[in-house]
């Protein structure tokens, strides 16, 4: 998978803009300036990729981005407090709307701030994501903002800081040196491989079920032909004038 040949599809402010799901999608959640525009732009090598911003709350929609058979989806940073009630409910139907579709989201990235314990948007977050059985890892971004010794640090706090965090794949990263980009690739090949050769598989049983009736049928056809059932129906359905010794109409 060349990731530097993903492109931008589009941006919508409200989910009933969103046209249907065609493939898996990995969506990026996280809170305002938390390093998503960055870390996507480093994930796939393209500097202009996901608009950067240090004003926080720039992205107020989703956006989306395709790769070969695979989307990824940009979601809007929540905890933005310099934004009306208004916008901030847009924002929260727009994110929930979209996890809770019927969309095929084959993984949720959830960005927090690795010099800092989760925000309590963080927490809810992470919340909704384990009620909602949502598979997702935890990205840890700026790290390189810490030394060594911070970093082992804010790794071991958070173990208590982050609820069943024993048992959540995190992943620390820097956008800024690229450090930890190549897992988040790997997990993107390993679960878009998966997805395929799923989906593969379903078309094979599908055609195998098609198959097996075809079968079935011809079985059918080949038993009545030889016991006279079947030129007995066929004798009947014809006129008395039309119809001669041995003939099936077929």
């Amino acid at each position: 998978m060349n990731f530097q040949n993903v492109r931008f599809e589009a941006s919508y402010g409200l989910f009933s803009q969103i046209p249907p799901c065609e493939m898996p999608e990995f969506a990026f959640s996280g809170r305002s300036n938390v390093g998503k525009s960055s870390l996507i732009n480093k994930l796939f090598n393209r500097k202009q990729l996901a608009r950067v911003s240090a004003m926080p709350g720039k992205t107020t929609t989703i956006n989306f981005f395709r790769l070969e058979d695979v989307r990824f989806a940009d979601l809007p940073g929540y905890g933005y407090a310099k934004v009306s009630k208004k916008e901030k409910a847009r924002w929260s139907g727009l994110i929930g709307d979209y996890l809770a579709s019927d969309r095929d989201i084959a993984l949720v990235f959830q960005l927090i701030d690795m010099r800092h314990p989760p925000t309590k948007d963080d927490l809810t977050m992470i919340d909704y994501l384990v009620e909602c059985e949502m598979p997702f890892v935890i990205v840890l971004t700026k790290m390189d903002k810490l030394s060594r010794r911070e970093q082992k640090e804010r790794l071991a706090a958070l173990q208590t800081e982050i609820p069943y965090a024993d048992q959540i794949t995190i992943l620390p990263v820097s956008s800024e040196t690229g450090e930890g980009m190549q897992a988040i690739r790997d997990i993107i090949e390993e679960l878009s491989g998966q997805e395929q050769a799923e989906k593969e598989a379903r078309s094979a049983q599908a055609v195998s079920g098609e198959e097996d009736e075809t079968q079935e049928a011809i079985r059918l056809f080949q038993e009545s032909v030889r016991s006279g059932q079947l030129e007995g129906e066929w004798q009947e359905r014809l006129p008395v004038r039309q119809r001669k010794r041995g003939e099936t109409c077929l």
